[in-house]
């Protein structure tokens, strides 16, 4: 079963979105089937067969995630994130500023799934293979 340590080591070579599905394809091969990260603090939880699961610490400092989501200027800013413009603190931080909690990656469905702060779907994206 995958480590922290792995998933961390996996996870540094991501310098934008733009790096995204090539670490999807990593973690995959670890056997990870989804996870969730949290922008509040950036922590992320990744589970795997058998009830496995890797906890990432905390990341940076607590954001407060807005009260409103802004689903517009999200997708703006996904998109540029995506397109490699901004990086992973400046993507979090923008996160915070437009309403998402949170995001589920499903490994097997190959989807990213963004929340609000209240549990509501935001966005369905199907990661690039």
């Amino acid at each position: 079963m995958f480590t922290v340590e792995q998933i961390k080591a996996a996870h540094s070579k991501v310098k934008s979105g733009a790096d995204f599905p090539s670490y999807i394809r990593e973690i995959k091969q670890m056997g990870v089937t989804h996870y969730e990260a949290y922008v509040s603090d950036g922590h992320i939880d990744y589970h795997g067969a058998d009830n496995h699961t890797a906890k990432v610490p905390e990341k940076h400092e607590t954001l407060a995630i807005a009260d409103e989501t802004n689903i517009d200027e999200f997708k703006a800013e996904l998109l540029a994130h995506q397109q490699g413009k901004t990086d992973y603190l400046t993507f979090i931080k923008m996160c915070a500023a437009t309403g998402i909690e949170k995001w589920i990656i499903s490994i097997n469905q190959m989807t990213c799934i963004y929340y609000d702060k209240a549990g509501k779907e935001i966005l369905v994206e199907q990661i690039p293979q």
